[in-house]
């Protein structure tokens, strides 16, 4: 046997409903489902990226905070992965996005930029 894939990330936010407008409506994530855990008093989100990976954005009364640098341990980024890296990020700024300069990543010689969600996770958009 043999993994077959990444299935999800999960994300945990601070603000859900400012962090699903950012992956729904800024990103462009579709909505598989969303749920209210009564008992948890916190939303799941599941949210489908491209055609098979999914994000679940997740909200928790007062999260504790944690560092995302991404030179911290632990999870580095996010990648997506698009097919022209200037259109998205041209589209992208236009609603409000900040983003780092493009460079090129020396090993594979694509284009790739940074940029942060709502909470500060490091984002990169990684051309194909």
């Amino acid at each position: 046997m043999t993994i077959k894939g990444l299935h999800h990330v999960a994300i945990i936010c601070s603000n859900y409903e400012k962090s699903k407008q950012f992956y729904v409506d800024i990103l462009g994530a579709s909505i598989i489902k969303e749920t209210f855990r009564k008992e948890r008093n916190s939303y799941k989100l599941d949210l489908r990226i491209g055609n098979s990976s999914q994000i679940e954005l997740f909200s928790f009364p007062e999260p504790p905070k944690r560092p995302s640098y991404p030179e911290a341990c632990g999870l580095r980024h996010l990648a997506f992965a698009v097919e022209n890296l200037e259109a998205m990020v041209t589209k992208l700024t236009q609603k409000g996005i900040k983003f780092e300069p493009i460079r090129i990543d020396e090993l594979t010689n694509k284009k790739f930029t940074f940029f942060q969600d709502p909470d500060g996770l490091p984002l990169e958009l990684y051309e194909i």
